[in-house]
């Protein structure tokens, strides 16, 4: 079962400006109003491998899961993965030059999948899978509003 949702949002800064967020994991936490703490658990720079710790704040609630880039493509794209439980978390975001060069497309694209759910597992997801889908919007929107503004915001100088 999966549970999957794609938004993009215009960025006013180039992107080496919005790479330069999304990548400088010491700062996230500032930068990034959901994120309340982030501890990286990996050495060197941001590359295929990279772990760190993450807590988020969601619906009311705290939540830590560990993240680990699986897939990098400097100024272009990054694909990041947490798993808890039978649950496998994706993120994708992908950077796109807009005509005139000082703008960026972002895109991003969040996956859960569930792995051999059970009975109950099922029936629950149904149920609240359209709530589910709406607040994962909501998260992501904000996300990529804070991501453009700290983007915008170092492009300024």
């Amino acid at each position: 079962m999966d549970h999957h949702v794609t938004l993009s949002r215009r960025v006013s800064a180039p992107p080496a400006s919005v790479w330069e967020v999304i990548t400088d994991l010491d700062r996230a936490a500032e930068r990034l109003s959901q994120v309340t703490a982030l501890h990286v658990v990996s050495d060197g720079p941001y590359a295929v491998g990279t772990r760190w710790r993450e807590t988020r704040r969601m619906m009311g609630a705290s939540e830590t899961q560990e993240m680990v880039v699986v897939e990098n493509d400097p100024l272009r794209r990054t694909v990041t993965e947490a798993v808890d439980g039978s649950t496998r978390y994706r993120t994708t975001l992908l950077l796109e030059s807009m005509d005139d060069a000082s703008g960026t497309l972002l895109t991003v694209t969040f996956e859960a999948s569930v792995t051999d759910p059970g009975r109950l597992q099922r029936l629950a997801l149904k149920v609240v899978g359209p709530l589910g889908t709406k607040l994962t919007e909501k998260s992501l929107r904000t996300e990529l509003d804070d991501i453009a503004r700290a983007a915008e915001e170092l492009a300024r100088g």
